[in-house]
């Protein structure tokens, strides 16, 4: 493997323009994309993820994209494998590796030096009876009370994470939070590059954003993929704007409400994200419409 290949990691809000600017990274530095967001792993889960198409990528190779049935559930550690494989696979052929993605956990997961809790099956198992009786709101309620912090970094809505959260409290007996590492990466050379969005400016691109879904067609995506069995996915039925359209379809949502729902929820996300970020001291942040950030993102990976 080289040792002079960083890895480059392009992190922040959703909505904020990722993407895009990892493709242009990898154009100008032979690198290739390594997708760091859970539901884009998802065949079929193109509209609602923001998911870019083949062209969009502009012929850079894209890496865990379309893994996945709607059905299967997914795991950070499971994940976390697989992204390291594909970043060694880059670094052995002296290719960039451009890891992008907004989850905090998933990206940290990947870059840092990040064991995984134990589990335990019966402890899971009550904790998931719980959940199905309960709800994940109530299940969440809990949660604040032993780990405000994790609770702030989890949405109410994903029991499984929730569940997740508690089982590993119990086990331990300590916060979930203080079970994540220290800030120490796992490779020799990381760059990570943050898009700085004012909170304004980032609340009015998530609306639009939402809008796009509609309009491009994310009530059909559902439907077909209700067809295969999203409804039952037990991680990718969770995705934010599929959730509510699948509560739409069920009749517990009207179509306005679904939307806007969407839109608060994405909101509530992205203060996580910037929160959970911003706490990074080794991200190097660039404004996200400055005409030169690609240039300055460049500045960074030079100092590497």
């Amino acid at each position: 493997m080289s040792q002079h290949v960083p890895v480059v990691a392009v992190v922040g809000p959703t909505a904020a323009g990722k993407s895009d600017l990892a493709v242009d990274l990898a154009l100008r530095l032979d690198g290739e994309v390594v997708n760091a967001d859970s539901m884009q792993l998802y065949r079929g889960m193109d509209i609602g993820t923001a998911k870019l198409t083949p062209q969009e990528r502009r012929g850079v190779p894209h890496h865990l994209l379309d893994l996945y049935d709607v059905t299967r559930p997914a795991t950070v550690a499971e994940f976390q494998q697989l992204a390291r494989d594909a970043i060694d696979d880059c670094r052995t052929r002296g290719v960039t590796p451009i890891l992008v993605g907004g989850s905090a956990l998933y990206v940290r997961a990947v870059l840092d030096r990040f064991e995984f809790p134990g589990t335990d099956a019966a402890v899971r198992a009550r904790l998931e009876e719980e959940l199905a009786q309960v709800g994940a709101a109530a299940l969440h309620r809990r949660l604040a009370g032993r780990d405000p912090a994790a609770a702030a970094a989890i949405l109410p809505t994903n029991g499984r994470r929730v569940v997740r959260a508690l089982e590993v409290i119990e086990l331990t007996g300590r916060p979930f939070t203080a079970t994540l590492p220290p800030r120490e990466y796992h490779y020799d050379d990381v760059v990570q590059i943050g898009l700085d969005v004012p909170r304004d400016v980032l609340d009015e691109r998530i609306e639009q954003r939402v809008d796009r879904m509609w309009e491009r067609g994310l009530v059909d995506e559902v439907r077909r993929l209700e067809a295969q069995g999203l409804r039952e996915g037990p991680t990718a039925s969770r995705a934010l704007g599929y959730a509510q359209v699948l509560a739409f379809l069920a009749g517990d949502l009207t179509e306005d409400a679904a939307r806007a729902e969407t839109v608060q929820l994405t909101r509530r996300f992205a203060r996580r994200q910037h929160s959970w970020f911003g706490k990074d001291d080794r991200i190097g942040w660039v404004p996200f419409d400055a005409d030169d950030r690609l240039e300055r993102a460049l500045t960074y990976h030079r100092r590497s």
